[in-house]
C-alpha cells in the first residue's frame, strides 16, 4: 500500500527560493522515492543522526528534502526543502545547522 505525502505548512516558504525547474524536480522525486518503502536507505534516501528538523534525508541533486514517517498510518510528512551548497543547507533562505 503506498503511503500517503503530506507536506508542512512552511514547505510553502521553502519553495520560494527554489526556481520552477526545481520545484517540479522536487516535487516528481518525491513522488517516486517516498511513496513505496520511505525508510529504506538508498543512495538517495539515509536516516539522519538525531535532530529537531526530521529523521530522514531525501537528496535530489543539491536539493534536500527533510522527513520524518509514520508507519502505523502510511504516512511521509515533509517537514522542511533546502537547498545545500557545499558544506551548508539553507532551509527558506536561511542557513541552518543539522
Amino acid at each position: 500500500m503506498p503511503y500517503r505525502i503530506v507536506y508542512a505548512e512552511e514547505i510553502r516558504d521553502h519553495l520560494r527560493y527554489l526556481t520552477a525547474r526545481q520545484r517540479a524536480m522536487l516535487f516528481d522525486s518525491i513522488e517516486e522515492q517516498l511513496t513505496h518503502e520511505p525508510t529504506t536507505e538508498t543512495r538517495h534516501r539515509k536516516e539522519m543522526v538525531a535532530n529537531s528538523l526530521a529523521s530522514w534525508e531525501l537528496r535530489i541533486g543539491d536539493l534536500r528534502v527533510y522527513y520524518d514517517v509514520t508507519e502505523d498510518h502510511q504516512m511521509v510528512a515533509v517537514v522542511a526543502v533546502g537547498i545545500k551548497r557545499r558544506n551548508r543547507v539553507f532551509i527558506g533562505g536561511m542557513e541552518r545547522q543539522l
